[in-house]
């Protein structure tokens, strides 16, 4: 049976006492002193325990470890100042099991945990292997002297050969508290060889990092020394660095620098004369200087004021766009007038291949200005818009005076593509240092962190670009002119294909028109049958592969010629891969035809609903947001509250399953727009009545059946041009949006605008003048408010 004893507790900060330790201890705490004075009155025996937190100057019971060391106090000597050395013996291993009294010191139970161990071949094969490893420990260590090992491997017993190998090692108190606990001499002992391990690697590394660090030093002694040679062979040949410094001078004067600016550059310039030619942060001034004298500070390119070239020019290189073109115009007509114009700060907004980047570059053809052109996508660090301090090594201007300084003026278009891919980490929010730049009010002084003085970019024309408004930040949009750049017509596709697109591919891909000519009936089918999408990127790449192909025919034979129509385009481009014309081949019971707005620009979109017998369970599928969610529950809601007008049973949700699906599962879609559709497709599942394949819808559905209007009207209504429908039913209150859309695709389209689905029932199920249908009271006033535009652009009263 395990030893208990009733004990003084001595608590030791930073330190570990193992058995058969001998070792002296300052002890100056006041509840140490006195448990040290009881316990030379009884038999000098005292338990020492390690805290957990040396810091801690009145340790409670639960902040010191459990195992210690019985110890004998050997000798005690009061010192100077009230502190006592001891020097103490560790005995034996012991747990603490019990408190008896904590005032004026801690007396406690413990038990004692030593075990006899016999000495058995694996129990000798682990202390000679110990003692291997120390002995490879001492010859590398600088911290365990020769000696140490000749005194270690005197020690027969295992245990206390252990406990003294571990008293050398350099570990913390964790760790040596966690080698004290264990009882077990065999898995003690394996410990403490693997510990022992793990340093000699370490030892190891440090020794490649010494000489890795001693070599460079070597070298660095070297380059010095080559350095001083080097000048002392420049001061016998008369040539030092004053003809460096006086050309610095001149280009201070030729730069026409502000005042701030030249006052800077010649403190910089006296510096680096009076700092020794060897001296590492020459490098640093002379980077400075270069950036610093090399930015155009004075440059101003002149503005060609002439407004029906600019017009020409703009026309030339885009089709349509014309609220963008007529800004720019607008602002040079203005500036014509006053020269003390601001700069505009526009803001692209669109979706891919619209020609956002393109019309920038436009823009400074047109005004005669240089362009350049920064992309942000990604950016999320703070510096790389103001840049780093020039004292670091390798540090250089931010993004936007990096931009300035390639467009070789102070007044160019600056492009800043992507601004919306804007990102945050913990270096910042590059963001927020763009409120600067792009604030008029502020940006004539934007202070960069490398230049550290301030530049003028209010003559500077920014150009923004972003697919999506809404990730913007609302501080940054504020200070921007939006300007949404929607997707292009067929016929817009049509002469962006013949004027740019067909010419750029014939001349990359080596050919002319006298070997391709594509027939304006194949470029509509590549439009409407292999491209569907706003821009025209996927356009070029048709017509770069028909152009491939061609290529490969002319290198076997140099006079080859091919015209490329509708018959045989499928052998360039191989199978149509959309279907032109109405979204549904027929008419449909439970599926109608939505209409979509992403950053691609506007989409179809099929809502499907199916019934089966259930008790009334309803599942949406089609990776659906939140609010389109929620937009099919209040669907649903609003027939339920109206099942006596529409002859549907009242309790027929409590009889079916019903399942709502959007079509593309792998894509997510969210937005209340749907709910007309979803209404739509709904009725006709429970009624049985087939829904009009003609019919697109868009418009948000209250729960008392009211239409309330949505966003991206233009984008839509061009998404169901390039599907084929004909008809198009939106929310009333987006008629005033019906004046954006181009005026051959409102001829194409017929608008239905509507204020409840009272009103839109009736037109798409085709079932619908079969079923006496009960009539609300207000559904008089909604057929008197209800308006249709016809394709020709007229309207007339329901």
């Amino acid at each position: 049976m395990a030893q208990k004893m009733q004990i003084q507790l001595l608590p030791l900060r930073g330190v570990t006492i193992f058995p058969h330790m001998l070792v002296h201890l300052d002890v100056g705490r006041k509840s140490s002193i006195k448990a040290l004075e009881k316990a030379m009155e009884e038999d000098s025996n005292i338990f020492l325990v390690a805290q957990k937190e040396a810091d801690i100057d009145k340790p409670k019971i639960n902040e010191l470890y459990r195992v210690g060391t019985l110890s004998k106090i050997n000798k005690m000597v009061k010192l100077p100042g009230g502190i006592f050395r001891i020097l103490v013996e560790g005995m034996q291993r012991a747990e603490l099991k019990k408190i008896i009294s904590s005032d004026p010191y801690y007396e406690v139970e413990i038990e004692l945990m030593e075990k006899e161990e016999l000495l058995d071949m694996e129990l000798a094969a682990l202390r000679r292997k110990l003692i291997e490893k120390f002995d490879e420990y001492v010859k590398i260590s600088e911290k365990v002297s020769p000696e140490s090992r000749e005194s270690v491997a005197d020690i027969e017993e295992p245990g206390e050969l252990a406990d003294t190998v571990i008293s050398y090692l350099p570990l913390n108190v964790a760790q040596k508290q966690m080698v004290l606990e264990v009882v077990d001499c065999k898995i003690r002992i394996e410990n403490i060889i693997e510990i022992i391990h793990r340093e000699l690697e370490i030892q190891e590394l440090e020794k490649k990092v010494g000489l890795r660090v001693n070599q460079q030093v070597d070298k660095m002694q070297k380059d010095f020394y080559l350095r001083e040679k080097i000048k002392a062979i420049q001061i016998e040949l008369g040539e030092d660095k004053k003809d460096e410094i006086e050309s610095y001078r001149k280009n201070i004067k030729k730069a026409r620098l502000p005042k701030e600016a030249k006052k800077k550059a010649l403190k910089e310039v006296a510096r680096l004369e009076n700092m020794p030619a060897g001296a590492a942060e020459t490098i640093i001034i002379r980077n400075y200087l270069d950036w610093l004298l090399d930015l155009p500070w004075s440059v101003v390119t002149k503005d060609k004021i002439d407004l029906e070239n600019v017009q020409q020019v703009l026309d030339e290189d885009h089709c349509g766009l014309d609220y963008v073109k007529e800004r720019i115009i607008e602002f040079l007509a203005v500036r014509q007038l006053s020269a003390e114009t601001k700069s505009p700060i526009l803001c692209f907004v669109g979706p891919p291949g619209v020609g956002k980047t393109s019309l920038a570059k436009s823009i400074a053809r047109a005004m005669d200005r240089n362009f350049t052109r920064i992309s942000l996508g990604g950016v999320r660090d703070e510096a790389e818009i103001r840049g780093h301090r020039s004292t670091y090594v390798g540090a250089m201007p931010g993004r936007i005076i990096q931009g300035v300084h390639q467009a070789k003026s102070k007044n160019p278009v600056f492009l800043i593509d992507e601004i919306d891919k804007l990102s945050s980490d913990f270096r910042g929010d590059p963001s927020a240092a763009m409120l600067e730049v792009l604030d008029p009010e502020q940006n004539n002084t934007f202070s960069d962190h490398f230049i550290e003085v301030a530049f003028d970019l209010s003559q500077v024309f920014f150009i923004n670009t972003a697919n999506l408004k809404a990730n913007l930040p609302q501080a940054l949009l504020d200070r921007m002119e939006v300007i949404h750049i929607s997707g292009y017509t067929e016929e817009e596709k049509l002469q962006i294909a013949k004027r740019h697109l067909i010419p750029k591919q014939l001349k990359e891909n080596g050919l002319t028109t006298e070997n391709l000519k594509i027939s304006e009936g194949a470029m509509l089918s590549i439009i409407r049958e292999y491209t569907r999408e706003a821009g025209v990127r996927n356009l070029d790449r048709s017509i770069a592969s028909i152009c491939r192909k061609i290529a490969r025919a002319v290198v076997k034979n140099y006079s080859y010629f091919q015209r490329i129509t509708r018959q045989n385009l499928h052998q360039y481009l191989g199978a149509p891969r959309y279907r032109y014309g109405v979204v549904e081949n027929e008419h449909q019971v439970g599926t109608s035809t939505g209409l979509a707005w992403s950053e691609a620009g506007g989409e179809i979109l099929s809502v499907e609903v199916t019934l089966m017998r259930g008790k009334g369970r309803v599942t949406l599928t089609g990776k659906l947001g939140d609010v389109m969610q929620e937009s099919a529950r209040a669907a649903l809601s609003y027939i339920r509250s109206r099942t006596e007008h529409l002859q549907i049973e009242e309790d027929f949700y409590e009889k079916y399953d019903i399942h709502i699906h959007v079509p593309e599962g792998a894509i997510s879609k969210d937005g209340p727009s749907a709910g007309i559709a979803m209404v739509v497709a709904l009725v006709s599942a429970i009624t049985g009545g087939p829904i009009n394949k003609d019919y697109a819808l868009t418009g948000e559905v209250t729960l008392r059946g009211k239409v309330l209007p949505v966003g991206g009207v233009k984008e839509k209504l061009l998404a169901a041009h390039r599907a084929g429908v004909n008809k198009v039913i939106l929310p009333a209150e987006n008629r005033k949006d019906l004046h954006e859309i181009p005026a051959n695709v409102r001829k194409k389209l017929e608008c239905i605008c509507v204020e409840h689905m009272d009103e839109v029932l009736p037109k798409v199920l085709l079932d619908w003048g079969k079923r006496a249908l009960v009539e609300d009271e207000n559904l008089g006033k909604h057929k008197e408010d209800s308006t249709s535009i016809n394709r020709d652009g007229s309207t007339f009263g329901h």
